[in-house]
């Protein structure tokens, strides 16, 4: 095979030609960090050296590259550290490690040299740089959550948001609920969009005008919800987000709402504490566990030309409802 042209290195490194021209001669006003990077980008890209085959690792990557370059640990987050379990022993039981990334990247050049057979891509957004650079150099990827702008050949493993958006929204107007708030709007991964979208339909088709919440991940006492809960423009709220039920619920304390009495809450979370709070609060999981199995048995699929594997596009795992009394009012079912 042929060694990587000025364009390949581009490419992979996010710079121009002119750049790489610049960083490999020596030449032109380059930042001492960009001319290490995109030598580094060219040296692991095997230029200068006729280029081989690539070598199998035998270690799959996994990262979460939402909010990128915020130095968040996502392993505080319940559905993310289930996720990691079940993915590490799906990737050993494959017979792959498994190495996970730090959400904080900045400009380093990590993406450009990691050494990996494959990437498990977590909730990526819009104008993902990791995916560009993973893209360039060929590694192949499979997504948990469905990419915001898929290639044609991608895979993705997923809920169906709109559907258990809908299960939500109908399981709290039957249980009393006459203006629902949706606790969302945070990020711009597809799955908050999806949401969103679907409970914008919801209210259309019912003319309820839409109440979305705009959630901070630093909100512990629920300030967004103060308008609204003082002037008791809604009577029940579905968080999209982890902590969302605890900001619902610190809110609702300090404005005198009881729960279910005055408000119905639910909370898509995989944080086995809600059940246990006065009251159990209803979640929606979305079975990270099964995602996380699914995804990585389908990457080590795409690893495996002999293997089959399922055709490019979207495979679903349902998600679940789980009433409990914050959504239960006089005792109901």
């Amino acid at each position: 095979m042929s060694g990587p042209t000025l364009t390949d290195i581009a490419r992979a490194a996010e710079v121009s030609t002119a750049t790489v021209s610049h960083a490999l001669n020596g030449t032109g006003r380059l930042g001492e960090s960009t001319r290490r990077r995109v030598r580094e980008v060219a040296a692991a890209l095997g230029y200068g050296s006729r280029r081989t085959p690539l070598t199998r690792t035998g270690t799959l990557g996994l990262a979460v590259t939402t909010y990128a370059g915020a130095p968040w640990n996502y392993l505080e987050v319940p559905y993310f550290s289930r996720l990691l379990t079940a993915a590490a022993a799906t990737a050993h039981a494959h017979g792959y490690a498994l190495t996970v990334l730090p959400a904080a990247r900045g400009g380093e050049p990590l993406w450009h040299t990691l050494t990996v057979d494959g990437m498990l891509l977590l909730d990526s957004p819009e104008d993902d740089r990791v995916l560009r650079a993973l893209r360039a150099r060929g590694i192949p990827v499979v997504f948990d959550g469905r990419p915001t702008d898929p290639h044609p050949d991608d895979i993705w493993v997923d809920n169906d948001h709109a559907t258990t958006t809908r299960e939500v929204l109908d399981h709290l107007a039957a249980a009393g609920a006459r203006r629902i708030a949706l606790h969302a709007g945070f990020g711009r991964e597809h799955y908050t969009g999806a949401v969103t979208r679907a409970y914008e339909q919801w209210c259309r088709e019912r003319d309820h005008a839409p109440l979305v919440i705009a959630f901070d991940p630093h909100d512990e006492p629920g300030h967004a919800f103060d308008r609204a809960f003082a002037d008791r423009d809604c009577d029940a709220v579905h968080s999209v987000y982890d902590p969302g039920g605890r900001q619902v619920g610190a809110a609702a304390a300090r404005h005198g709402l009881r729960i279910p009495e005055d408000l119905l809450v639910v909370c898509a979370s995989e944080d086995p504490a809600y059940a246990q709070t006065d009251p159990p609060v209803t979640t929606v999981t979305l079975r990270p566990e099964t995602i996380a199995e699914t995804a990585v048995t389908t990457l080590v699929a795409r690893l495996d030309p002999a293997r089959p594997g399922p055709a490019p596009g979207g495979l679903t795992v349902p998600a679940r409802l789980h009433p409990r009394a914050s959504t239960r009012r006089g005792g109901g079912p």
